[in-house]
């Protein structure tokens, strides 16, 4: 477990709904299932959220539902495009009405976890992020942060079972953040590590090719 922050708080951090917020700190065990599918428990193995997906020919589609299967938002990305951006909206809907943020990668090709969030309706400066996430993927060692600061309101952390749970991790949410939300960064952040990979094997395979080319041809000179 994640020890609470030494900056709390200033406001509540509500974002989907402030139904999805408490005002203690707590964990929650994120499984993921399939590419694309995740269960959320509580520590006792309730479950309390889903991520299912419903991918289309031109986009990346997820899906978080309650415990009853009941929608609530619905995250959009285009395949393969700049900076992996996602779009997020309530319910089923792609209305550009029934937005509540954006995300987007900060670099194309990342080798470390950097995603920027950005409130559909700001408050803030334009440019400047409302959350980031940051840290390592791959070891489930990141961070969501309040804007562009070092004030955290949720921390991924690999479970400590003896139990093989590759797929599995724990969360620490903190008082009065909306989990809800923290469950869909941590979903379209998985979707973009999978893409990242599938850039930087591309990259690799065009890399090698030329440099083949390169030595037949110096051979055959």
């Amino acid at each position: 477990m994640a020890e609470p922050s030494n900056a709390p708080l200033s406001s509540p951090v509500s974002v989907i709904g402030s139904q999805f917020m408490a005002p203690n700190q707590f964990d929650i065990i994120v499984d993921i299932i399939t590419t694309g599918n995740l269960v959320v428990t509580d520590i006792d193995h309730k479950i309390m959220l889903q991520v299912k997906s419903c991918d289309t020919s031109f986009h990346q589609q997820r899906v978080l539902v309650d415990a009853d299967g009941k929608p609530i938002v619905l995250m959009r990305g285009k395949i393969m495009s700049e900076h992996d951006r996602w779009n997020v909206f309530r319910g089923n809907s792609k209305s550009k009405s029934d937005m509540i943020f954006t995300t987007q990668s900060a670099h194309m090709i990342q080798f470390k976890t950097n995603v920027q969030v950005f409130l559909a309706k700001k408050t803030g400066k334009k440019n400047v992020c409302d959350f980031k996430i940051n840290g390592s993927w791959t070891n489930r060692n990141c961070t969501i942060y309040m804007g562009d600061t070092s004030t955290p309101i949720a921390q991924m952390s690999k479970m400590q079972s003896s139990e093989d749970v590759t797929n599995k991790f724990m969360v620490t949410i903190y008082p009065n953040v909306d989990y809800a939300f923290v469950v869909v960064l941590i979903a379209i952040v998985e979707v973009m590590k999978m893409n990242n990979s599938v850039i930087k094997e591309k990259f690799a395979r065009e890399v090698i090719g030329g440099l083949s080319n390169i030595i037949v041809g110096a051979l055959l000179l």
